[in-house]
């Protein structure tokens, strides 16, 4: 496995990886693996500064998703949701076509482990209220709020 991390406005973020894509991406308060970069772990820290600096809205990086056949469901839907906009449980429930799952679907939109590339703080409850994230509800916001500041700029 390797792993690096970098300073974001939110924080310490930590990337893991295989040779094969990117396992996590995660908050932090201290490095949580010793620094063994790859490729991928670099490329993954260009995107997501790319993103912080407004620049990016769509991943490239390559995923290697580790769950049931469900949460990759729940996390390929969630890649779903454009930059800037939100989704509620339910609308991520009927876009896998399964509309009584939305426990479910909190469930593995609550275990998914690649943050900010797999969209999980754009899923808003279905009043519109901003439910859990594993990085805290600050963070949550201030994506959101990110996200709507750039989500209407050219690109280049």
């Amino acid at each position: 496995m390797y792993a690096d991390h970098f300073n974001s406005p939110l924080g310490l973020v930590e990337v893991t990886a295989s040779d094969q894509g990117v396992l996590s991406v995660q908050f932090e308060s201290q490095a949580q693996h010793p620094k063994h970069s790859n490729g991928l772990t670099n490329d993954c820290i260009h995107q997501l500064q790319a993103y912080f600096d407004g620049e990016l809205k769509n991943f490239t990086v390559a995923l290697e998703q580790n769950g049931t056949a469900f949460q990759r469901q729940v996390w390929h839907a969630l890649t779903e949701v454009p930059y800037g906009q939100t989704a509620s449980y339910l609308d991520v429930a009927e876009r896998i076509n399964n509309p009584k799952a939305i426990r479910a679907v909190g469930s593995a939109n609550g275990r998914n482990p690649i943050a900010i590339i797999v969209p999980c703080h754009r899923i808003i409850g279905s009043n519109g209220t901003l439910t859990g994230y594993a990085g805290g509800l600050d963070k949550k916001a201030w994506l959101l709020e990110h996200e709507a500041k750039h989500g209407f700029m050219l690109s280049s």
